[in-house]
């Protein structure tokens, strides 16, 4: 069974243990680096940092997957900045900056998700740490809006709208670390 193979008593907190955790990291920051870069061209600041959030925060220890999340907001911001022409205004620097500090929170609190459920259905702990990270994202961006504006962003249709995006980004990352595990099995049985 599948969650059989996904868990390991070195790594029991981490829904993705089959991951060899020599890899684990790598595998983590390429992925997200990857999956950034696609969603920062497609989405631009509506990049799901609380999908990513609450895989490195599955997959990963907390201080690994909170640098994991720091270096694709970089490559959010290098894209933002570097390719998609963001003014280099002050406020525009500082919704940056809010970006940043919402996903590392994100990051932290849904890292705490799988610690503090028993071990069981990693459907319904990824589905709580993806909630736990979009409603850190949503509050900490929300706090910044007072001074940088923008409070007008903050409605129901939008944030559901981009809860839902991080929905499917959730559910599109789950699925290649899916395919990374299968491969990796297949690839075990070939040279074994």
């Amino acid at each position: 069974m599948l969650s059989d193979r996904l868990r390991s008593p070195a790594v029991s907190t981490h829904l993705f243990a089959a991951i060899d955790t020599r890899i684990a990291r790598l595998f983590c920051l390429l992925l997200l680096t990857a999956a950034c870069v696609l969603a920062s061209l497609a989405f631009a600041c509506a990049t799901p940092f609380a999908a990513f959030a609450a895989l490195a925060g599955a997959m990963l220890p907390s201080s690994a997957a909170l640098l994991v999340v720091m270096a694709a907001w970089i490559v959010n911001q290098a894209i933002g900045f570097g390719v998609l022409g963001y003014p280099m205004e002050m406020n525009t620097l500082l919704w940056g900056l809010a970006i940043g500090v919402a996903a590392l929170a994100a990051t932290a609190v849904s890292a705490q998700v799988p610690r503090h459920l028993p071990q069981g259905g990693r459907a319904a702990t990824l589905t709580l740490a993806v909630i736990a990270a979009y409603a850190a994202y949503e509050i900490v961006l929300l706090a910044f809006a007072p001074d940088l504006g923008g409070s007008g962003a903050f409605t129901m249709t939008i944030i559901a709208r981009l809860g839902l995006l991080n929905v499917v980004w959730m559910l599109g990352l789950v699925a290649a670390c899916e395919i990374a595990v299968l491969l990796i099995a297949a690839t075990r049985r070939r040279l074994t």
